[in-house]
């Protein structure tokens, strides 16, 4: 079965009929990146859509006209079906853009301004890992934060010094300070308890805002995660192993291969009580 399979996406690369297979051939790299192992666009983190193609009998061209049509519809009054509609169409070339060009925050702000809404990064998580995102997220937060807890507190020595910071946000939901420099950030305004909601929740990126009006805290954390999917962004380095409990112990994806760190942490959210 395995030949068969490589045999097949040899087949497919050689008729050019999936994008995914062609973006890493020497024939689309530039003369600068023509060797093998040079800046390879490969899937990381479970996405079932890493590099799709474009829509069948569609080029280049037409889709950037969608994509203008999209920012016009953007314009009008109740049209949320529309632009639904048309981010569904364009997510092939729009995935395409991201991870052959990685462009800036701020680029793909300007040129794609519909994808920073709850409603298509939670549509976008599911094009391209066919699992729903705040559900899951939230439920699965729900059923593990207890012991999660428990755990933390369990630690001693450097882990614990380390994690006093976070949990004290947790348990009283301190006010944010001046995040705007951070890579990725949550900043809350207000105090938020099961009496109060917080006055506003916004997502940084790169220093930029790029969700506002968020609801809770939680759900800031699962649209942060889902725009590292969507716009195709690392695991800052100092959260690497806390994204990594998130996307294969929470999330279940690639959750068959993680960090012996996590794996044990994982063992221990499922030891019984």
């Amino acid at each position: 079965m395995k030949v068969k399979m490589t045999n097949y996406r040899t087949l497919l690369r050689a008729h050019g009929t999936s994008a995914e297979l062609a973006v890493n051939s020497l024939k689309t790299k530039s003369q600068e990146e023509s060797y093998p192992a040079k800046n390879l666009k490969r899937a990381r983190r479970a996405e079932a859509n890493h590099f799709p193609s474009l829509p069948i009998g569609e080029t280049p061209e037409s889709m950037e006209q969608e994509r203008i049509s999209l920012l016009a519809e953007q314009q009008k009054r109740n049209n949320r079906q529309s632009i639904k509609e048309k981010m569904a169409k364009t997510f092939g070339y729009r995935r395409q853009e991201i991870v052959h060009q990685r462009p800036s925050i701020e680029g793909l702000l300007e040129r794609w301004p519909a994808l920073f809404h709850m409603e298509e990064v939670n549509a976008e998580f599911m094009r391209i890992t066919t699992f729903p995102l705040e559900t899951k997220f939230l439920a699965q937060l729900d059923k593990h934060s207890t012991k999660l807890l428990q755990v933390i507190r369990s630690r001693g020595g450097v882990v614990k010094q380390k994690t006093t910071g976070i949990l004290q946000v947790l348990d009283e939901e301190a006010e944010a300070g001046e995040l705007e420099q951070a890579t990725m950030a949550i900043f809350v305004i207000g105090k938020e308890d099961q009496f109060h909601r917080p006055k506003d929740v916004k997502v940084l990126i790169e220093g930029t805002e790029v969700l506002s009006g968020l609801p809770s805290v939680a759900t800031a954390f699962a649209m942060l995660f889902g725009l590292i999917y969507a716009l195709n962004l690392r695991y800052p380095k100092e959260l690497q192993s806390t994204f990594e409990v998130v996307q294969k112990v929470l999330m279940e994806l690639e959750g068959k291969k993680m960090s012996p760190k996590v794996n044990r942490l994982r063992t221990q959210l499922f030891i019984p009580e």
